[in-house]
Order: structure tokens, then C-alpha cells, then sequence
């Protein structure tokens, strides 16, 4: 990837107005130049995808965000509709299906539930990121690069207008450094959630590898 990467932000709420937490993350990133926010939901209204210009978003991009809230352990349906509509064999995976390669998936979602609800030994049972895997799976077939997600639990909980906008600045954090190439990529891959690595996030101006 080049120094300067441009993002596309596939954004699915069917209740925005109800979210404090997602209206929070979005604005956080509205604006920011090379990044763009695709609203599935205000665009689609009817669920009647344009799978050509959908597809023409995904090519003009180097990184994909899916982000959503982690409705029953996956996404909202029209972010279903559009993977299997947009992602069709023959432009996103296949034998002639390449058109993604090399691009980068990171899935940033919110969750009610708290981190440790998302264990063996808890409520949920399996991790986050082994209910994540059909989004694993997706970017691997298509060729794509799975970042570790970003996330933000326990969102019944956040009542503190600070512990919001903390978390809205961590998302704008993550994304500037996606798009600005500020990331030990080998070091991301060893963390659990890209929020464990915004402390590794890399300064300007200074020389790295990886």
C-alpha cells in the first residue's frame, strides 16, 4: 500500500436516530479528507441495491470498514444483502473474481455486551472474534486482508458523555491511522481488537517497517 490510503466506511443502522454510540463514531469521521461514508440504510431505503455502483465504490477504495452494531451476532440485514449482492463470484472471489485483492476489511462494531461476555465462561459463550469469522472468512475469499476489529462493548452501560466521545476519538484515531499508513501492520495482527493497538500507532515523520 502506498503512505496514503483511501477508506470507504460501509455504514449499516436501520435505527440510527436511536444510537448515541454510532451517531458518536460517525461524526467522529465525518469529513476527514480520503475518507468516504457510504449510509447503506439512507442510500437503500428500499433495499434496492445498485450492485454496479456499489462495486465501483469497493475498486476506488484501499480499505473497507464494515461498521455496524453487532445485531444477533452478526450484522443488520442490508448489510447482508449488500455482501450477497455485491460480492458476487466472478468480481469478488472465483477464478476471475479478483477485483478486491490486495484491499484491506476491518470490521468496527458495537456490542451491549461487555468483553468479558464474549468468553467460554460467559454470557455469549464464544469470543468475538470466533463470532466474527464469517467476516474473516469473506475477506479471505475475496482475497482481502481481516484486520482485528474495532470495537466498542458494552454500549447499554455507556452513560458518560466522556466515556462516548472517548471512544469516538479512539475511531478517529484508528481510521486516520489506516488512512495515513500509521500501523506496525505485524504487530495489528497479533492483537485481538485494533483498539489494543492505537498505542503502537506510528508518529509522523517517523521511519518504519512493516
Amino acid at each position: 500500500m502506498s503512505s496514503h490510503n483511501s477508506i470507504l466506511v460501509l455504514f449499516a443502522h436501520p435505527v440510527l436516530e436511536k444510537s448515541r454510540i454510532n451517531r458518536s463514531l460517525l461524526h467522529s469521521i465525518h469529513g476527514l479528507d480520503a475518507v468516504t461514508i457510504h449510509d447503506l440504510y439512507e442510500v437503500y431505503p428500499d433495499f434496492h441495491i445498485n450492485v454496479k455502483r456499489e462495486q465501483e465504490l469497493l475498486v476506488s477504495h484501499d480499505i473497507i470498514v464494515f461498521q455496524h452494531p453487532f445485531y444477533w451476532y452478526s450484522s443488520p440485514a442490508l448489510l447482508k444483502e449488500w455482501q450477497d449482492l455485491v460480492l458476487e463470484h466472478g468480481f469478488a472471489y472465483g477464478q476471475e473474481g479478483v477485483a478486491l485483492q490486495g484491499r484491506k476489511l476491518l470490521s468496527a462494531i458495537t456490542t451491549g455486551g461487555s468483553e468479558p461476555s464474549y468468553s467460554r465462561s460467559g454470557y455469549n459463550y464464544f469470543s468475538l472474534r470466533e463470532l466474527l469469522t464469517p467476516f474473516q472468512q469473506t475477506a479471505q475469499l475475496c482475497g482481502m486482508e481481516y484486520l482485528p476489529p474495532f470495537v466498542v462493548h458494552g454500549t447499554h452501560q455507556l452513560r458518560e458523555t466522556q466515556q462516548i466521545q472517548q471512544h469516538a476519538q479512539d475511531y478517529q484515531r484508528a481510521i486516520v491511522a489506516l488512512r495515513d499508513n500509521l500501523i506496525h501492520w505485524e504487530k495489528l495482527q497479533t492483537c485481538q481488537y485494533f483498539n489494543q493497538a492505537l498505542d503502537q500507532v506510528i508518529q509522523p515523520g517517523v521511519s518504519h517497517h512493516g
